[in-house]
């Protein structure tokens, strides 16, 4: 295929020739702007020789131009009749397409040792979950650049004070510094969706300190309950889970609400309090 990407033209054509129509089960909707394409892939940064997996590559739009900008690619399309067309579009480069569910997939096979990024325009219905999924289990990809539902980006990316925040974004938050880098509309798209986008740098991190591998589960359901009833004091929405001594030892006013705490102060309350639930330790042998 000649050219950066697929025009909108070319799209079409494409998909009349092979009889296909983008699937709104899928949340198919391709990107056929090149300009656009090629603003994302400056945003994502990538350059000759990155290794880059791209989620949802579809017919070939954002892989083209991440090859055109010298990286090689790891592209998984869940659709065997688009996987086929993408095959044949990038005939010759330095691809590979893996015909799969990214929220099946075992990352560290598909993303091995250090180094990787991922870039892709996200379906929708997936965004959140696959974005936790990849910052977990993948620990080779260290930057994300993802494409997502306005709403969906400005959750994962948001702070203290922005009424976006929620667990979600505390979780983000654990694995990697997010932020919004643009805004995408509805127009260079085929078919055009009924909301708007926006672009999502994600940069891996370490996580905080004072919360270990062993205690981030007790962090994340500290998270979870704290958000699921939000308006309420932590006094009242963590009750069962921590007791008023634990919210003094961790710093946290018992009147303060989930919102109001960042990343670090949900650090220090799981660092500062035990699971209720959790097993005790098992006894030290004795010495004989």
């Amino acid at each position: 295929m000649t050219g950066p990407t697929l025009t909108r033209r070319q799209t079409q054509d494409l998909l009349d020739r092979h009889g296909l129509r983008p699937s709104k089960a899928r949340g198919q909707h391709f990107l056929v702007e090149p300009a656009t394409v090629a603003r994302v892939v400056r945003l994502a940064g990538v350059g000759p020789g990155d290794r880059v997996v791209e989620v949802g590559a579809g017919l070939g739009h954002l892989t083209l131009g991440l090859l055109g900008a010298g990286a090689r690619v790891r592209a998984l399309e869940v659709d065997e009749r688009l996987a086929g067309v993408l095959a044949e579009v990038t005939a010759g480069a330095d691809v590979e397409v893996l015909t799969l569910d990214a929220m099946a997939a075992d990352w560290p096979a598909v993303a091995p040792g250090s180094g990787w990024a991922l870039v892709a325009n996200l379906p929708y219905n997936v965004a959140t979950p696959l974005v936790l999924q990849v910052l977990e289990r993948a620990p080779g990809i260290e930057r994300l650049l993802v494409m997502v539902q306005r709403e969906v980006g400005e959750r994962l990316a948001a702070g203290v004070g922005n009424p976006a925040y929620g667990a979600v974004s505390v979780k983000v938050a654990y694995w990697s510094l997010a932020r919004t880098v643009g805004r995408v509309g509805p127009s260079v798209f085929l078919p055009p969706p009924r909301v708007s986008s926006v672009l999502v740098s994600l940069v891996r991190r370490p996580p905080p300190a004072e919360v270990g591998p062993d205690r981030r589960r007790w962090l994340l359901r500290l998270v979870g309950a704290g958000f699921a009833h939000r308006r309420k004091m932590l006094r009242r929405s963590l009750a069962g889970l921590v007791t008023p001594e634990g919210l003094e030892a961790a710093g946290v006013r018992p009147q303060a609400r989930a919102e109001e705490l960042a990343l670090q102060d949900w650090a220090r309350l799981a660092a500062c309090t035990e699971d209720p639930d959790a097993s005790p330790p098992s006894p030290r042998p004795r010495p004989s």
